[in-house]
């Protein structure tokens, strides 16, 4: 992924991250700095299906996960597969649309499949969205729900690459687009192995403790109406646990506990008087203040 995604490792980890821990991933960023390519690098590298949504007004909820239609020769109907039945879907400017047709990925990212009149239809595995978004104040963007923002693992940015490695993006691009020649390094049945690991990577009860501690500091902050869920609690443990095993480790250290703090943890709390998308860089300072106020485990 970083032969294509350049200068951006920490971006690639995060990705990856979220793939081994089975939960999904939210880039926030302006547009244009590399958000959809990093979706299309991390299916090509998995040998994976991909697609790609575009968000808007009006899209409706079956043009994300299909729709019955009947077949006049066969007199049967037919379920006509959406683009949301792949490996990896990219949701493209999640919040240029409704919530309503937001919500309709609600069910297939916490439950791996959609329902459409009454019939379960069980997505692809591997299975992630990696949605974008642009940050609240751009025109035509609506607020994600609470619900929804708290299925994402983790929220992240790109940002702009610094002036040496944008000079590499332009003699990269010269001959067409680079991902288009990615090679996959593992197989999608690999990934799903790679998931069970995770589960038994090791966490010391210590580093529990340590976890909890930030969790709870959450709860009791005064400059937060809603702290951290239990179910976000779970998916911060769980991305500890991916994060350790990118580090080629069987062992969850401190130092995967503060990098995922701020990602995992900022946009699942709700700020004091004030709207949640419009406060992120307020929410992430006080995050950085909670994790300096928190003793780490030695």
């Amino acid at each position: 992924m970083e032969r294509v995604v350049l200068g951006k490792p920490d971006v690639v980890q995060m990705l990856v991250t979220a793939l081994l821990a089975g939960e999904h991933a939210l880039l926030e960023d302006v547009p244009g700095v590399g958000k959809t390519l990093a979706a299309k690098a991390l299916a090509h590298s998995i040998n994976g299906s991909f697609s790609r949504l575009q968000f808007t007004p009006d899209l409706l909820p079956s043009d994300i996960t299909g729709s019955v239609i009947y077949r006049s020769d066969q007199h049967e109907f037919e379920f006509t597969r959406g683009p949301i039945f792949a490996n990896v879907v990219l949701a493209d400017e999640i919040n240029r649309a409704p919530p309503r047709t937001q919500s309709a990925l609600l069910e297939a990212m916490s439950e791996g499949s959609v329902s459409i009149d009454g019939v379960t239809h069980e997505l692809p595995k591997p299975f992630i969205v990696v949605a974008t978004q642009n940050p609240f104040e751009f025109e035509g963007t609506y607020l994600l729900p609470e619900s929804q923002l708290d299925r994402f693992l983790l929220r992240t940015s790109i940002g702009y690459p610094d002036r040496v490695i944008e000079r590499q993006v332009f003699k990269s691009h010269r001959m067409g687009e680079p991902v288009d020649t990615l090679q996959p390094v593992v197989s999608t049945d690999g990934i799903l192995g790679a998931q069970s690991e995770v589960r038994n990577v090791k966490v010391d009860d210590s580093l529990v403790e340590y976890l909890l501690d930030l969790v709870e500091a959450t709860r009791d902050h005064d400059g937060f109406q809603v702290g951290v869920s239990t179910r976000g609690a779970l998916s911060f443990y769980r991305g500890c646990q991916a994060h350790a095993i990118t580090d080629g480790r069987d062992f969850v250290t401190p130092d995967d506990i503060k990098a995922l703090a701020i990602p995992v943890l900022s946009h699942r709390v709700l700020p004091d008087g004030i709207f949640q998308g419009a406060s992120r860089d307020t929410v992430e300072s006080q995050m950085t203040e909670l994790l300096q106020q928190i003793p780490v485990p030695v």
